[in-house]
């Protein structure tokens, strides 16, 4: 499985996938996992096994639905994942952290970084799947955790929109400085993940680049259930 992950994320044009996430705050990285492994991920939340916590959202006036968080070991897959794409990102990070006078740096490797998290008091994985019926939504929020923030994460998308659920839109907001702020819909299918920013990212304006907020949520479900897959690469305190 490792080595049929890496391979898959390895295939991608990741200078593309860079320059959108320049421009947009997020790109979608198509069928990244097949209909067999998102199956297989999505079947895992109904096991109590393998998880640290399970949040009830209305609870904690986070929206409707649920999610439960992976423990260590996390499930080989995705496990495989975060390892795979921790390092293609990395860079994209570092120029981030460099155009937005961030002194931070993220090493080549996801063990390294990790290790930074843990030696902080980070030591909680956040790797997540999250699970909607109908009427349920997610708040805009941001995946923050702790001192140690990587500022990109993915959502993989493990059900088939229009065949096991109507609605629920993945959605982005985007708040600039002393402006109106900015939505996008991402448009995903079974399979596809959805890189994008934690928390802020740098857009070039006329007089250099300055630091845009963003959130992400998903809209009310109208129908059948919604499953997802996030990775989020720093751990929690």
């Amino acid at each position: 499985m490792t080595n049929a992950i890496e391979t898959e994320v390895a295939g991608r044009d990741w200078d593309t996938v860079a320059a959108i996430l320049d421009a947009e705050g997020w790109a979608v990285l198509p069928g990244l996992l097949d209909g067999a492994a998102c199956d297989e991920v999505a079947a895992l939340y109904a096991g109590e096994a393998g998880f640290r916590s399970h949040i009830h959202m209305a609870r904690h006036g986070f929206g409707r639905g649920e999610y439960r968080y992976f423990a260590y070991p996390l499930p080989p897959l995705v496990a495989d994942l975060r390892a795979a794409l921790y390092p293609r990102l990395a860079p994209i990070a570092n120029h981030w952290h460099e155009r937005m006078g961030t002194a931070v740096r993220f090493p080549a490797g996801h063990d390294a970084f990790l290790a930074r998290c843990h030696a902080a008091g980070q030591r909680r994985p956040t790797p997540l799947l999250l699970q909607y019926g109908a009427g349920d939504y997610n708040c805009l929020h941001q995946d923050l955790y702790g001192e140690h923030v990587f500022p990109l994460q993915a959502a993989v998308l493990l059900s088939a929109p229009g065949a096991d659920f109507a609605g629920g839109e993945f959605v982005l907001t985007e708040q600039r400085p002393r402006m109106q702020s900015r939505a996008a819909v991402v448009p995903l299918g079974k399979g596809d993940a959805v890189i994008f920013a934690v928390n802020a990212r740098p857009v070039r304006g006329s007089r250099g680049d300055y630091r845009v907020a963003m959130r992400h949520g998903v809209s009310r479900i109208r129908e059948g259930r919604r499953h997802t897959l996030g990775i989020i690469f720093h751990d929690a305190g």
